[in-house]
């Protein structure tokens, strides 16, 4: 640092004890861990990871935690791919990119089935972190990245996802049994010229403030060395999720740290999880290069403050 050059004091802060999980912590043989979603239940933090087995396929893994930071994962996966159909089919590939929802009393996973078909969306519940049940595959292909609101607006269930045929969007769709979906629209697309032009998706589901609901997503810029991932934040308005109130400018996280530039896809962060703290603090968790886990916070009013207005026009 140049003399009296004072250092920029980041909106986001990374743990200095990432990465948090990695493929060493997995109580059998893998070859990566990749995202997490996250939830938060009888005062133990939960994160359901994404772990790769030697075979190529994916499962889910808890691993629990009484702070946040150092986590003990469970001897068995939580979730494999089916043997029982309808699901065997369309997760012979494996079980990917989860994340949780609390509605009432019941903890929805939202996750996406892989097979040679494509991916497709798939949803489980749990309300005790022991015992599973699928209840249905809730998309057609070629479709991942999907969240559920942790509320009902008039009795309908509400998600966002992004189809991958129309990668440049984000979706908003409503249903009143979880399973059957419609009534579907772009709530918000990339932005030409941004650190989000050529993809983006969202990324934990979304959180209840005073100003609107915020959702922290992923925005994919495309280089010459190859795509970068960069996580960002957008209000959607607290009566109607389908109005986006504003975006940032700027990213609020990109790879930077090693764990973030090098890896099985490099210069990727990645998030599926956050919790929001009583005392405001925001948890994220979030994937670092299809490699490893890694948390960072941040203060839900400096988020919130990033989200000042619509940001369309390119640079």
């Amino acid at each position: 640092m140049r003399k009296g050059r004072e250092k920029r004091k980041e909106i986001v802060e990374r743990y200095t004890g990432n990465p948090i999980i990695t493929s060493k912590d997995i109580p059998a043989p893998c070859n990566t861990v990749f995202n997490a979603a996250a939830a938060v239940y009888k005062n133990e933090y939960i994160l359901l990871v994404r772990v790769e087995g030697v075979e190529g396929k994916s499962s889910l893994w808890i691993a629990r935690s009484k702070d946040g930071k150092k986590f003990e994962i469970d001897k068995k996966p939580a979730l494999t791919p089916s043997s029982q159909e309808p699901f065997k089919t369309y997760e012979k590939r494996g079980l990917e990119d989860p994340r949780i929802t609390k509605v009432d009393d019941t903890y929805y996973i939202i996750y996406t089935a892989y097979s040679h078909y494509s991916p497709r969306l798939a949803l489980a519940k749990t309300e005790d972190f022991e015992n599973f049940e699928r209840i249905a595959l809730i998309s057609e292909p070629v479709n991942k990245n999907a969240v559920i609101f942790p509320k009902r607006f008039k009795r309908r269930y509400v998600r966002y996802d992004r189809p991958m045929a129309a990668g440049i969007a984000t979706w908003i769709s409503y249903s009143h049994d979880l399973i059957h979906w419609g009534d579907s629209k772009v709530v918000f697309e990339t932005r030409p010229g941004f650190w989000d032009a050529d993809r983006i998706g969202p990324g934990a589901p979304p959180i209840r403030t005073k100003k609107g609901w915020l959702l922290i997503y992923h925005g994919v810029k495309k280089t010459s060395a190859g795509p970068i991932y960069r996580l960002g934040v957008a209000l959607f308005d607290l009566k109607d999720p389908a109005e986006l109130i504003g975006r940032s400018r700027e990213p609020i996280l990109s790879p930077a740290e090693y764990y973030e530039r090098f890896g099985d896809v490099p210069n990727v962060v990645f998030t599926t999880g956050a919790i929001l703290e009583k005392n405001g603090e925001v948890k994220i968790y979030y994937g670092a290069c299809d490699t490893s886990i890694c948390l960072a916070t941040a203060h839900i009013d400096d988020l919130l403050s990033l989200c000042k207005r619509k940001e369309t026009e390119a640079l």
